[in-house]
């Protein structure tokens, strides 16, 4: 299984497929369900990185009824408001939508953003 740390070090390798490695962790974590995975805290070098795969981590930790590691509290809110979909006609319906995970961390996504297919 990839761990939450090793996503964000590929995600800072090639942050142009973010939502690929991004992804493939949530589909790991869901299948395998092991807290493991979220012991080993992350630089935060890109606040948007870094707050969204912690966001990510709790919202996957609130649905499989696991507690969040302490550390990811600690995760910085990203500097200024991040819009996931980068389309501007989402950008308010994200503000409605975004799980509270996200909306504290200022990063706005629409509510099925970790649904998969």
């Amino acid at each position: 299984m990839i761990t939450l740390r090793e996503t964000k070090e590929l995600i800072d390798t090639d942050p142009a497929n973010w939502s690929l490695y991004l992804m493939n962790f949530v589909d790991d974590f869901r299948r395998i369900g092991d807290r493991s995975a979220l012991v080993d805290p992350f630089d935060v070098k890109d606040d948007r990185a870094g707050a969204l795969l912690a966001s990510t981590a709790e919202s996957l930790c609130d649905e499989m009824n696991l507690p969040p590691p302490e550390w990811l509290s600690e995760v910085p809110a990203a500097v200024q408001p991040y819009f996931v979909s980068g389309l501007e006609n989402l950008k308010a319906i994200s503000l409605v939508e975004s799980p509270l995970r996200f909306r504290v961390r200022k990063i706005f996504v629409l509510e099925n953003f970790l649904n998969r297919a």
